[in-house]
């Protein structure tokens, strides 16, 4: 008899945040009184099909052992890579220990913290049927426009068919292992999971989630990212605390 199939996050987190300009890497930035790492793993360790996730951090990282999830019994952490790619290869090395190739893996950025609990969820019961797996992601409404080596407009791209590239972004193991490692061989550095399956022939499914579910790169991206908890209804850490001494 076949084991059931599995799922299991991985969140990348090696990443430095230069766009931010702040002294400290995007992923540990103060907000709404918990770190932004903490808010992205709480959404993931939320959904009670997630088995466990894998959180791939610098080598020389001395921030991630201090985090509200660090030794939580559900997440393991591996050493990630230069770049995205490299940091996902080794979580899904480190995932096949406990893991098996059907089993389903959503890959999600650390600095993407105000995921709706409902999205993933939704994602899950979407794609978990498919055969090749998909995206979070909203349709473009914006007018777009591509720019020449002067910074001046070229053209502008019909935005008809255009999408807005979010995560999670869910994928079975073993097939998006051999994706980004044939990428990789091949000199093809991608940007997404979903860049990789499309290198190697697939077509990833596009579900449609919530424009809230931004990704921290700029400082003003921080009281949005805040204001998007607060309507959420999600609760500031330093309230928790409040409400547990006062009761």
């Amino acid at each position: 008899m076949m084991e059931p199939v599995r799922f299991w996050a991985v969140v990348p987190a090696a990443g430095v945040g230069r766009r931010v300009g702040a002294p400290i890497p995007k992923q540990y930035l103060p907000l709404f009184g918990q770190a932004v790492l903490d808010h992205s793993l709480e959404v993931l360790l939320g959904e009670s099909r997630i088995e466990g996730v894998v959180v791939a951090v610098d080598p020389h990282d001395q921030r991630w052992s201090t985090t509200r999830y660090a030794a939580h019994p559900k997440v393991r952490k591996v050493a990630g890579g230069a770049e995205r790619c490299h940091s996902v290869l080794n979580a899904l090395a480190l995932l096949t220990q406990t893991a098996a190739a059907e089993d389903w893996v959503l890959v999600h950025d650390a600095a993407r913290p105000c995921l709706r609990q409902t999205d993933l969820a939704a994602m899950i019961d979407t794609l978990r049927a498919d055969p090749v797996g998909g995206i979070l992601a909203v349709p473009v409404c914006d007018t777009m426009k591509q720019a020449d080596r002067q910074g001046c407009i070229a053209r502008t791209v019909v935005r008809d068919g255009l999408w807005h590239a979010f995560t999670p972004q869910m994928f079975r193991l073993g097939p998006l292992r051999e994706a980004l490692a044939r990428a990789l061989a091949d000199g093809y550095l991608v940007t997404d999971e979903a860049s990789g399956l499309e290198y190697i022939g697939q077509t990833p499914r596009l579900v449609e989630g919530h424009a809230d579910n931004i990704k921290i790169t700029r400082p003003e991206d921080l009281p949005l990212a805040e204001f998007y908890l607060r309507q959420q209804g999600r609760t500031c850490e330093s309230d928790k605390v409040s409400m547990h001494t006062d009761s």
